[in-house]
């Protein structure tokens, strides 16, 4: 399992990528193995202020919908747009070009709450 040492985990599946004083946000690899193929993404809080666990939006799998919980409190600046057209991404780039928002950091002491990866891996029995 692809878990990135340079990484926050949620023990809900999220991963959260620090770069100065925004993050980027997606699942984690063990979650859309889990989820299967993903057929879409569903994320409507653009320019919208969200808390830390609140839910920002949801990924549709073949047999399951699941929501997304953002890692941290801050205003979502931006989704990712090559979602729309390639959900799968989600599935072949978890870590890279399968982000799902760009989101601005309200409260850095939230990120340090977050888990490492060799905690996260622990959670989840890689």
């Amino acid at each position: 399992m692809n878990l990135p040492a340079d990484l926050k985990y949620t023990k809900e599946h999220e991963w959260i990528r620090v770069e100065g004083d925004v993050a980027y946000v997606g699942i984690t690899d063990h979650a859309q193995r889990e989820l299967g193929d993903i057929v879409y993404v569903d994320i409507d809080t653009l320019d919208k202020e969200v808390a830390e666990n609140e839910v920002f939006g949801t990924v549709e799998a073949v047999k399951t919908v699941s929501d997304l919980f953002s890692p941290i409190s801050g205003t979502v600046l931006e989704i990712n747009d090559k979602l729309d057209g390639s959900p799968e991404l989600v599935n072949s780039d978890p870590y890279g070009d399968g982000w799902m928002i760009k989101i601005s950091i309200a409260n850095p002491a939230e990120v340090e709450t977050l888990l490492t990866a060799e905690a996260y891996g622990e959670l989840v029995g890689a």
